[in-house]
């Protein structure tokens, strides 16, 4: 039996969504590692979760009030590398593109180098993404099921790497910028990232930059099928201590592990 679980939401069913498309939106298709986190995002308080940008990534123009492209990506790199851990509330919107359908959950993330997360999910209630650096353990609470992978053969987009200590922007993506004034994105800049090796996890992956400190305040991954997966950050906190037990996870008694 597959496991449901809100990271990778799929077509509206009353069939559970598979094991792997639960691990693929853990921070789309997020990491937050090759898909998120990710999503290792750190932060600053966001705008709220509202629709997804309406601007397309082809349609950016530049600007002749922009910085240089690999300055700003420079400047995103340099913010995280000087980040240890980040803890955030964050809330996601997943667009199912074939059924007009979005589906939203929100938690608590916790990202710690290297390749450290755990993502803590409140809604749906229960909900476990994490991982030890290598073992990657996605635990379904409403249906007792959880999936164990290594963490490098997990789909996560190598994109996000960088938020967890892991991998550099420039070495992942070909950038455009774009003006956050032209992306509902007022106070910031947008990295619109084509991946250099294609991968059926994402076509493009937008960092919503803000300005001043060159955090990513938001992530939206946009796959080949026109779905999009949003996550933003809220009430971060970054260089706290994390205890090292945060990334260990123990499924209760009677949890089925999925093949």
């Amino acid at each position: 039996m597959a496991a449901r679980t809100s990271l990778a939401p799929g077509a509206p069913s009353r069939q559970k969504e598979s094991p792997h498309s639960f691990m693929e939106a853990c921070m789309r298709r997020v990491v937050l590692i090759r898909n998120v986190v990710s999503l290792g995002v750190a932060a600053l308080a966001c705008t709220g979760v509202g629709a997804v940008a309406r601007a397309q990534p082809g349609a950016a123009q530049p600007s002749p009030s922009l910085p240089p492209v690999q300055t700003v990506v420079n400047q995103v790199q340099a913010f995280y590398n000087a980040t240890s851990t980040f803890v955030s509330s964050f809330e996601q919107s997943f667009l199912v593109k074939a059924y007009a359908v979005t589906k939203t959950s929100r938690g608590v993330v916790t990202f710690a180098k290297p390749g450290l997360m755990d993502w803590t999910y409140t809604n749906p209630p229960g909900n476990r993404v994490v991982s030890n650096g290598s073992t990657l353990t996605v635990y379904d609470a409403a249906n007792q099921q959880v999936v164990v992978r290594p963490v490098s053969g997990a789909q996560y987009p190598a994109a996000l790497s960088f938020m967890t200590g892991q991998g550099q922007l420039s070495q992942t993506c070909n950038f455009q910028l774009a003006a956050g004034t032209t992306m509902s994105f007022p106070g910031g800049y947008v990295l619109i990232g084509t991946p250099i090796v294609p991968t059926p996890a994402y076509e493009k992956v937008l960092f919503y930059v803000d300005a001043q400190t060159f955090q990513v305040r938001r992530v939206l991954l946009l796959d080949a099928q026109g779905n999009r997966n949003r996550f933003d950050f809220l009430s971060p906190s970054v260089n706290g201590a994390v205890p090292a037990s945060q990334f260990a996870f123990t499924p209760p008694a009677g949890t089925t592990i999925v093949p």
